[in-house]
């Protein structure tokens, strides 16, 4: 019944000249027939070009100092809603810089629908919540306007289905996956190694999910941190983009020692997140050398949650806490989202949590409470529940194959 409302026209609009009137009646999202067709594409043409992992982005490369306008002019965008003064005056400054044109209302319908419908989308998979980003759509029928409940059409259905969803969904999930950093309680972040384990955990109830770069390596028989697994890497993250929660990636050291390499590496993930490290085998990177891999990241994808690891205590070098807050001091003052040093002992934890508003990620061992009230902020499994896997297989094969055990089914 769904399907069949929602190829039904979208409620006419009152023409009108200026503010909110004039853009309601010029936007393709309440348009029928050949001016929807020409203003859809229009929109879509305006799509192909963006390349954007934030709304700032997105707005610089649509419209150009737009965004504090499109968020007033944002709760009076719909029909339903009360057209404000302020949202009046709103869509004639920014017609006044880019003309009154059909071309202006498509990019200005464009970010309004992104700030309004992707930033609740993002709110949704903070909250774990599975409402679609727009519940609510409306349609004509013979006996009037009905409201349409879009659950299991997110992004809409037939004609009027949202042209940039691939967009909207990758800036939800980075929007998301910063703000699970910063809820009262930390993020539970569950690592995979292939497909199979992503989904699964993910179905059990996760709010985002990793990669590790160990799993990854082991199963493509190469050594982790070796720089041999950059391809398996991208091939996972890019198949893992398709889950309906943030991803973030073990990059290990980026696989390059060039910070442009890294960073377009970063963007043809298409992932929420990365870790990047800076162990290097058998020593540390120079802080300032990784410090410009971290700046490089971000000034290429800025909306990427870069999660800078520390290898002092992982590898036994260095290891003490004065140089952690080196290291820590660098990633950070180069853009990096969150440090996390594996095997950090937990009094080193407090002094870390004391020094740096950062989140602090540390591994998964000690009771979560007590991680929690350390002031960590994520909380990850790295490579721990591959080799449980991998142990658990063998045992099974041992139980199943042992002498006298019946045949089990394929």
């Amino acid at each position: 019944m769904t399907e069949k409302l929602l190829t039904l026209p979208v409620p006419h609009v009152p023409a009108g000249e200026s503010g909110v009137a004039w853009l309601r009646s010029t936007v393709v999202r309440f348009s029928n027939g050949t001016e929807h067709a020409r203003r859809r594409a229009l929109t879509t043409a305006l799509l192909e070009g963006v390349d954007a992992t934030t709304l700032d982005e997105l707005a610089a490369q649509v419209l150009p100092g737009a965004l504090d306008d499109v968020a007033v002019i944002a709760p009076s965008y719909q029909p339903h809603e009360d057209i404000t003064s302020a949202a009046d005056r709103a869509v004639e400054r920014l017609v006044a810089r880019h003309g009154r044109t059909e071309t202006t209302a498509a990019r200005i319908g464009l970010l309004v629908q992104a700030w309004a419908a992707t930033r609740a989308f993002a709110g949704h998979l903070t909250a774990g919540n599975p409402a679609p980003p727009v519940p609510l759509t409306r349609r004509e029928t013979a006996a009037g306007v009905v409201e349409v409940d879009l659950t299991g059409h997110p992004f809409g259905h037939g004609a009027h289905a949202c042209p940039g969803r691939e967009l909207a969904t990758k800036i939800a999930k980075n929007m998301a996956f910063r703000a699970l950093h910063h809820r009262d309680e930390p993020l539970l972040l569950p690592n995979a190694w292939d497909h199979a384990t992503a989904v699964a955990l993910q179905e059990a109830g996760y709010l985002a999910v990793g990669t590790t770069s160990f799993g990854v390596s082991a199963a493509h028989g190469v050594p982790d941190a070796s720089g041999l697994a950059e391809e398996p890497t991208r091939t996972l993250a890019r198949l893992l983009t398709t889950l309906p929660c943030p991803v973030t990636a073990d990059v290990e050291a980026g696989f390059s020692a060039d910070p442009g390499e890294v960073a377009e590496y970063v963007a043809s993930l298409g992932v929420s997140g990365v870790n990047l490290e800076d162990g290097r085998a058998d020593h540390l990177a120079d802080p300032a050398h990784q410090a410009e891999l971290v700046a490089a990241v971000k000034r290429r994808c800025p909306g990427v949650f870069v999660n800078a690891r520390v290898d002092t205590h992982w590898l036994g070098i260095d290891a003490t806490l004065p140089e952690v807050l080196t290291r820590a001091e660098h990633y950070l003052a180069a853009g990096a989202d969150g440090i996390f040093v594996p095997r950090l002992p937990l009094p080193d934890v407090a002094a870390f949590t004391a020094t740096f508003d950062a989140p602090l990620n540390v591994l998964a061992g000690e009771p979560v409470r007590r991680l929690a009230d350390l002031g960590v902020r994520r909380i990850s499994t790295g490579s721990q529940l591959f080799r449980a896997a991998r142990a658990a297989a063998v045992a099974t094969a041992d139980a199943l194959l042992s002498p006298g055990t019946r045949s089990g089914a394929a």
